[in-house]
């Protein structure tokens, strides 16, 4: 996700069975957020929403975590914390290829969004074109475009000295990673039973408030206030059903393979902290889609039905996930589907939950499991490339099982070195994300 973004955001939230929008339950323009003490700040933990059964938009109270109250952090966190002599065969294994590969697919996705964020859909387009790489399916690169267009186009001015093929050199920091490694610090120090509370003392520990944007930037401001949850996504947050919350969720599918309800839970309580509406719905979506597919039995079809069915139907997320689905299933010019996404959604802003999830669901259903082709048609469509960028390729990168499944032309320039300000994680290899990753996933 990008730097600084801004825009009006659509404040709906959607109608529930009744077909009515319900009463917010703590409104900033009708109730005064509730201030508290800041010694005594964040006490409370957040709950996922419960029923009976794992019916579609509804999260089961197992889900919700079954840690004990009071648990000690554990005392080794971090790179730190990776075992010495992990199963080389076995389930565990297997998981652990799985999750390198998601990690590096995230990057990879990332990475290659990054110079293009926030440029228009034909600016992309014609980029591509004039490099002779479109339909999109290598690095961006300014070799061979034509100086007209790089001055009708100029590269996102952050990222291009980073993301183009001719300038990488490893992974650069991106939110895009650093809230996956802050939600490995999140289990690491709580475990599955973490609160949302948890959430906000974790980033007020370890996230620079500099490296926070829109919604995020917007809730840790409010913790500063002294605001709890729920206030902090909803007090003067105009970002609240934005994609934030969403590019925070694959963690929460990676340590949950083949349970999509604990996934999804998880996923609800640390949206929670920053969002409300479609953009903890869209959060419940990845996190599910993706817990299906580390169990490395599914295909992405599968998994994007099962993402879909913890969604509230009725949602606008949910009807756009489907539109998107069901568009990429009737064109076979990924273009076109693009065009039709851009028509009946383009009204959003471009870091708006809706149409990006939209996007994502379109670009890995079209791609039909393959790892480039998900990645380049997530990019290739636009809006927050870099966000939809990395959550396609993570979904993808798990669907191929290993690293070596996504491809030596991706992986190679990453290096296996992870930039970023998170401290304790700078300079982290690919793998050894994967070994932390599967050794929460192990624990109950």
């Amino acid at each position: 996700m990008g730097r600084g973004h801004t825009g009006s955001p659509d404040p709906a939230e959607d109608p529930g069975p009744g077909g009515t929008a319900p009463a917010p339950t703590r409104s900033p323009a009708t109730e005064r957020p509730r201030l508290v003490d800041r010694s005594r700040v964040l006490l409370r933990p957040e709950q996922p929403p419960t029923s009976t059964g794992p019916a579609p938009g509804r999260v089961p109270p197992r889900a919700a975590g079954a840690s004990p109250s009071g648990q000690e952090p554990q005392p080794r966190t971090g790179p730190e914390a990776a075992p010495q002599a992990a199963p080389r065969t076995g389930p565990e294994a297997a998981l652990r290829t799985r999750l390198e590969a998601a990690w590096l697919g995230r990057a990879v996705g990332c990475l290659l969004g990054k110079p293009v964020e926030k440029l228009p859909l034909e600016g992309i387009r014609a980029l591509a074109r004039g490099a002779g790489n479109w339909p999109l399916n290598d690095w961006f690169s300014e070799r061979g475009v034509p100086p007209e267009l790089l001055a009708a186009y100029p590269w996102n001015r952050r990222s291009a000295p980073t993301s183009l093929a001719e300038n990488i050199d490893g992974m650069p920091e991106d939110d895009d990673l650093n809230y996956p490694l802050l939600g490995l610090l999140l289990l690491q120090r709580h475990g599955k039973g973490f609160t949302t509370a948890d959430v906000a003392r974790l980033w007020l520990d370890e996230l620079p408030a500099g490296r926070t944007f829109t919604a995020e930037r917007i809730a840790y401001r409010n913790l500063l206030l002294g605001l709890e949850p729920p206030a902090t996504a909803t007090h003067h947050n105009p970002f609240r059903e934005w994609i934030g919350a969403l590019i925070r969720a694959d963690v929460h599918g990676w340590t949950n393979p083949g349970d999509p309800a604990a996934a999804a839970a998880q996923a609800y309580r640390d949206a929670a902290l920053t969002h409300t509406g479609n953009g903890v719905y869209a959060a419940l979506f990845v996190a599910a889609a993706t817990a299906t597919a580390a169990t490395g039995r599914s295909d992405v079809h599968t998994a994007l039905r099962t993402g879909l069915a913890f969604v509230p139907p009725r949602s606008r997320l949910a009807e756009a996930v489907r539109f998107g689905i069901r568009t990429a299933g009737q064109e076979t010019d990924f273009d076109l589907v693009v065009d039709r996404l851009h028509a009946r959604y383009g009204h959003y802003h471009w870091v708006h939950a809706v149409p990006n999830t939209a996007l994502i669901a379109a670009a890995l259903t079209h791609a039909d499991g393959d790892f480039t082709r998900s990645v380049c048609r997530a990019v290739s469509g636009g809006w927050d490339t870099d966000s939809n960028g990395a959550t396609a390729g993570a979904l993808a990168g798990l669907l191929t099982g290993s690293p070596d499944g996504i491809g030596h032309r991706w992986t190679a320039p990453l290096k296996n070195r992870l930039a970023t300000s998170v401290p304790g994680f700078d300079g982290i290899g690919f793998d050894t994300l994967a070994h932390l990753t599967a050794q929460e996933a192990a624990r109950s």
